[in-house]
Formats: structure tokens, C-alpha cells, sequence
């Protein structure tokens, strides 16, 4: 069954844009996309997640399809619980790029996401965790980091905000590896060339949809090239000025369903019209 609106695919942002500050779903949320979904439209998470850290919640909205994870650098099947497609950061390209950051800016605080659907968190002495509800394994030093294949490197510093730590990682590593700002205290370094529209792209092809077809919905810069990409960006009122400034809509808050207002406008139900004596 065809949707009844352009938007065949629904790709959303999980952190500040469909999970609440709690990282829960709401009841509002989770019935709009099943209204959606019953419409014919498919959703697709995309998110800065690792696949590991996606599993439980794909498992609450009901999904058994493909979820973009890691930024873009994989496109997991959950389903089949595998991972279709993924790309690893190099990490000599990483340790060299984490040196010249702090050449920059001084000592940063690092974490990586391993590749894999059993990708382990690791983090270094001094990370903070900026969702504490997310596992993480701490190690005792940060040539510990090095130890299996990564999908990216998560910064912190001890006092840079976000968009300064973002802006100097740019100035320093070059092409070395993408910079990414996907949340508070979550600057992130990824493959070279891999953002979310990579693996939303990827997604589409294997789904049959195109860019024409698909609305986005996103909070942070790491966002920009998903509505870049898509007929129609939609930010979240608590979205970072980057984001709105490049989005075609602004909605509520994640914590307002601003997701749930914009779905149950495009997939309203049906009513019937009068029935003629004729």
C-alpha cells in the first residue's frame, strides 16, 4: 500500500529528536510512526549510535529492518542481526589525528565505539559518558583504545564548548578523518567522507526509495548532510542553531512529540465523505 503523502521513508535522529531527555519513547511518538508505517511509509533510524547501542530500542519501536548507526559508517539489518555494510576508522589515522588535536587545544578525552553488531564502548581515564545509560567499558590507558577495529573516536575536553572543540578538531586533522558534533559533550571523529547521508543513501537503494521521497528529522549539525539529502528537513525546536538554519520546518521539542505533530499531520486517518443518495 502506497503512502498517502510524497514521504515514503522517515528517517529520524534518536537523541533529541525521537528519545526523550530519558532515553525513552513516547506513547505519542511510537503511535504516530505505527500510523505511518501502517500507511505504507517505512522509518529508518539514523543515528550517531553505535549498532550495539540501537538493538534495544529498535526492539521498543517494533522494527525489523535497517537502522543507519556509527554516523553513517554502518547499516545494520536488525532482523538478521548483522551488519550490511561498514566502514572503520584506521587508527594509526586516528591516534595520529588525536595528537594533532591536542597539539591545538591540549589534553582531550577520548572513548571509541568498536566496529561490529558486539562493538564494545571504550573509554580512557577522565571520559565522562554523556549518556550515562549507555554501557562503556573503561580502560587503563588509551593505547587500550587501539585494540580491535573502530567505527569512530568520541572527545571531550575539559573546558572548550562543543562547537570550539568541533572547530579546532576540523583546523587540526584535515582530511585525516570527518568531525562531526552529534550532542552535548559528543564531538566525533569518523571515517573521511562518511556522514549520515552515506549510509541514509545506502539505506534508500537497498529499500527502493529515493531522496524525493524521504523527510528527516534531526537536532545537531551531524544532521546537515541528512537534510541535504532528503526532500524535507524537519528540526526539533531544541535543535542547534546550525541545524534550524538549513531546515525546511521546525517542530516541537523532543520532549514536546514534535516528531508525533509533524507525522499525524502528513498521516492523518482517512475520513469518508458523505455517501450520495444517487
Amino acid at each position: 500500500m502506497a503512502a498517502p503523502t510524497a514521504y515514503s521513508l522517515i528517517a529520524t535522529d534518536l537523541d533529541g529528536t525521537l528519545l526523550r531527555s530519558d532515553d525513552t519513547l513516547s506513547d505519542r511518538s511510537l503511535a504516530a510512526l505505527a500510523r505511518a508505517t501502517e500507511a505504507g511509509a517505512q522509518h529508518l533510524v539514523v543515528t550517531g549510535r553505535p549498532a550495539p547501542r540501537v538493538r534495544p530500542l529498535l526492539e521498543d519501536l517494533g522494527g525489523r529492518g535497517l537502522a543507519v548507526c556509527g554516523q553513517g559508517a554502518q547499516l545494520y539489518d536488525h532482523g538478521a542481526d548483522r551488519l550490511l555494510w561498514s566502514v572503520t576508522l584506521d587508527r594509526e589515522l586516528a591516534e595520529t589525528a588525536l595528537g594533532k588535536i591536542e597539539a591545538e587545544v591540549g589534553q582531550v578525552y577520548a572513548a571509541v565505539d568498536q566496529d561490529g553488531v558486539d562493538g564494545l564502548t571504550l573509554i580512557e581515564p577522565g571520559y565522562l559518558m554523556p549518556h550515562p545509560t549507555l554501557p562503556a567499558v573503561r580502560v587503563l590507558r588509551r593505547d587500550d583504545l587501539w585494540c580491535e577495529p573502530i567505527s569512530k573516536v568520541l572527545l571531550r575536553h575539559p573546558y572548550l564548548s562543543d562547537d570550539e572543540l568541533a572547530s579546532a578538531a576540523r583546523m587540526a586533522v584535515g582530511s585525516l578523518a570527518t568531525v562531526t558534533m552529534s550532542g552535548p559533550g559528543t564531538v566525533e571523529l569518523q571515517p573521511c567522507g562518511i556522514t549520515k547521508a552515506t549510509g541514509l543513501a545506502l539505506a534508500a537503494e537497498h529499500l527502493g526509495l529515493t531522496p524525493g521521497e524521504t523527510i528527516a528529522f534531526g537536532d545537531m549539525p551531524n544532521d546537515i548532510p541528512m537534510f541535504d539529502w532528503a526532500a524535507h528537513g524537519v528540526a526539533m525546536a531544541n535543535a542547534h542553531p546550525e541545524l534550524k538554519a538549513v531546515a525546511d520546518e521546525v517542530t516541537l521539542s523532543n520532549e514536546e512529540d514534535g516528531i508525533a505533530v509533524v507525522l499525524e499531520k502528513l498521516f492523518a486517518p482517512v475520513r469518508p465523505g458523505p455517501v450520495s443518495a444517487g
